[in-house]
């Protein structure tokens, strides 16, 4: 039977979110979130779901390694970027992107991103 909720370090592990990002993103009431009889959050399958949907249209990359977590450091230096993102597995993704491309992504330490590994190359979404 599929699990019909988590607990609140369930959801942000699924989500590739901080426990931390979770609990802010309920105060500001960007995630649906209940709570048990020991006052502790409790979000619902369904609004995982919710948002973890394919956001801004649909636009899809076809590549078959693609890693959701949260995103540790951004390193800018000159015309690049370093951004170490870990992944909710137990994995962590190191890219080399440019300084623009990080600085258009708005990527900060504790965001919610994604490596995508193709070829060669790991390319940086949020």
């Amino acid at each position: 039977m599929p699990k019909q909720s988590y607990t609140a370090a369930e959801a942000a592990r699924a989500l590739g979110i901080s426990l931390d990002t979770l609990r802010r993103w309920d105060r500001a009431g960007k995630i649906r979130v209940e709570r048990d009889d020991a006052n502790r959050r409790v979000v619902s399958a369904a609004e995982v779901e919710r948002l973890r949907a394919p956001q801004g249209g649909d636009e899809m990359i076809s590549a078959r390694n693609h890693f959701r977590g949260v995103v540790r450091t951004v390193e800018l230096d000159g015309f690049l970027a370093r951004v170490e993102i870990d992944v909710t597995e137990p994995a962590r993704v190191v890219a080399i992107i440019t300084r623009e491309s990080a600085e258009q992504l708005g990527l900060e330490p504790g965001m919610s991103a994604a490596g995508v590994v193709k070829a060669t190359s790991v390319m940086v979404e949020r």
